[in-house]
């Protein structure tokens, strides 16, 4: 079997193991771990006790940002929708109003056709007329 090369710059599992050692928090009387905290509920706890002094002026800056956040997103949605909307109106619209041009436009060479038709055969006939004299 061929050896494989090892990166020196990925840790092994015994130096992981050594980086975080077990606090004595973590181990009951007779040895054994007990269940950690999950990360989002270490991170909530912290974010309470951070929280919990802040400053009237801080929350006015904290609810400030939010609101920006919160608008620029509404915003960025709202042009979407809006811009969404418009063009399925304006293709509706148009869609309308190339049915109804293309109806007189039709009704029109409708007509043209005809009167021209008209004339030719007329003046066929009066030419026609005219050599029988």
């Amino acid at each position: 079997m061929s050896q494989a090369s090892f990166d020196a710059s990925i840790p092994v599992l015994t130096e992981v193991l050594k980086a975080e050692p077990l606090s004595d928090e973590s181990l009951s009387a007779n040895g054994a771990t007990t269940i950690r905290p999950a990360p989002a509920e270490v991170a909530a706890a912290l974010e309470a006790d951070a929280i919990d002094g802040w400053s009237e002026a801080e929350w006015a800056m904290m609810e400030h940002r939010l609101s920006v956040r919160i608008m620029h997103q509404l915003q960025s949605r709202v042009d979407f929708v809006l811009e969404q909307r418009i063009k399925d109106a304006m293709a509706e619209v148009l869609s309308h109003a190339l049915h109804g041009l293309t109806n007189e436009i039709r009704i029109g060479l409708h007509d043209t056709i005809e009167k021209i038709v008209s004339r030719a055969v007329s003046q066929e006939l009066t030419h026609l007329q005219a050599q029988k004299k």
